[in-house]
């Protein structure tokens, strides 16, 4: 368990003249750049401090060498890695990013003519830079968090953009690839969601390595900024090899009578460490967050989740599950803030944990805040181990010890699963936990 002290030693790469010439590669407008420049400025001052204690001291990072990884060179373009969603559906429009570079991308022209926008950031952010200025890393996810959000905010590298305008539905989903094919890469693409009032859309993330060898960094920042009336469906299925890092910085705003159904999937990554933060900003809001893990041999998955009630009359509702096998490690920190003015609010948050073997371990911490005086919240959480008289029964009528625990996993996560209405996530996540269990090509 690293310790605070331990942390703050663990300082990125990027200097003064490494970020000098970062800048003098891009072409973006000023504002972007001022942006930067801001939030270099304050990683240069947090890269030396410790990171925040109850947080960060759960999670390993004694291991963790930045400079062993680098930002790849635009033009440096490979295939996509191989998926579990990309060709299983049909989407309204793609994006797919391989080594932080836009590498194909898509959108229904019917969807275009309606003034959907979806795709590179980078570069819409320089074609229609007055529609992102008011959104990019200002209402979502703060640049000054931490070290690793600040390193996010002067980096970032790409991502996908989705902008709907007041009043449209994207009935079809959409979908988004963030790939890591060269060894010792380095991410920090950034998803930016924009739904404006009374507008509705799905998207499907998805991560993935093109090899199981190769190490890579993923230093990512997700938000989803859902307006009045709003609905929005977004899924991301993290799937690196067991040799990537995973950290990343994720926020939801969800206002008046909006409706936001967020799931995180974590499967891959040699460490995973996730700060989600839910906002619930105008009366009747609504959040639904789901999360499902699946960690083996040495991998650690952190997550940090906040719920946070601002406004009346506002519901959330998170229910985070995960499987640990062999001597893998489990964190949840969770988070219910509900401010006095945020009367009648309906809060819940879950987390419950299934040990395949005697070794794995889970810190699961609940947690409320709460500052009015009528309002309904829960929480919990629980771990056990596998019943041996279930596998015992399971393999006493013919199945093996895998297939028997399949059974058991699969039904672990039914709870999960039936709360996602989209089929190809359900099938897709059925498929990614047959691998886990090593029953499936």
């Amino acid at each position: 368990m690293s310790t605070p002290t331990a942390a703050a030693t663990t300082a990125a790469p990027y200097d003064q003249a490494a970020f000098a010439a970062f800048l003098d590669g891009r072409d973006e407008p000023a504002w972007v750049t001022e942006s930067r420049r801001a939030a270099f400025a304050t990683y240069s001052e947090l890269v030396a401090e410790p990171l925040e204690e109850e947080e960060w001291k759960r999670v390993e990072l004694r291991a963790f060498q930045p400079d062993a990884y680098t930002l790849q060179p635009a033009g440096s373009q490979t295939p996509p890695p191989p998926t579990l969603m990309r060709d299983r559906a049909e989407y309204a429009g793609h994006v797919v990013h391989v080594n932080g570079q836009a590498v194909d991308e898509s959108l229904d022209e019917a969807l275009a003519s309606s003034g959907v926008r979806f795709g590179d950031l980078s570069r819409l952010v320089r074609e229609e830079p007055d529609l992102l200025e008011p959104h990019l890393l200002s209402r979502g996810v703060a640049g000054d968090t931490d070290r690793f959000s600040a390193w996010h905010a002067a980096f970032w590298t790409g991502g996908t953009v989705l902008y709907v305008p007041a009043g449209v539905e994207v009935t079809s989903p959409l979908y988004s690839l963030v790939g890591l094919a060269a060894d010792a890469a380095a991410d920090f693409s950034h998803t930016l969601v924009i739904l404006e009032n009374g507008a509705r859309a799905t998207l499907l993330e998805e991560t993935a390595s093109a090899d199981s060898n190769t190490t890579g960094l993923h230093v990512g920042a997700v938000e989803l900024l859902v307006a009045a009336g709003a609905r929005l469906q977004y899924v991301q299925l993290q799937n690196w090899n067991e040799r990537t890092w995973h950290i990343a910085h994720q926020a939801g705003r969800v206002d008046a009578d909006a409706s936001l159904q967020w799931t995180v999937a974590g499967l891959g990554g040699r460490l995973t460490h996730i700060h989600q933060d839910v906002r619930l900003d105008g009366r009747g809001a609504h959040a639904e967050v789901n999360g499902l893990s699946f960690a083996t041999g040495r991998q650690r998955m952190s997550y940090y989740t906040q719920q946070s009630h601002h406004a009346p009359d506002t519901s959330s509702d998170l229910l985070y599950r995960t499987v640990l096998r062999d001597n893998s490690r489990g964190v949840w920190r969770g988070m219910i803030r509900v401010d006095p003015e945020a009367q009648k609010t309906d809060g819940y948050q879950r987390n419950d944990t299934l040990l395949l073997s005697p070794d794995a371990r889970i810190d699961a911490i609940p947690g409320l805040e709460i500052e009015a005086d009528d309002v309904r919240c829960t929480h919990g959480a629980t771990a056990g181990r596998v019943n041996a008289e279930q596998v015992f029964y399971l393999m006493s009528r013919g199945l093996s010890e895998y297939e028997a625990m399949h059974m058991i996993v699969h039904g672990f996560f039914q709870v999960v699963s039936d709360r996602i209405s989209i089929d190809l996530v359900r099938e897709a996540l059925g498929q990614a936990v047959e691998r886990k269990l090593g029953i499936a090509d």
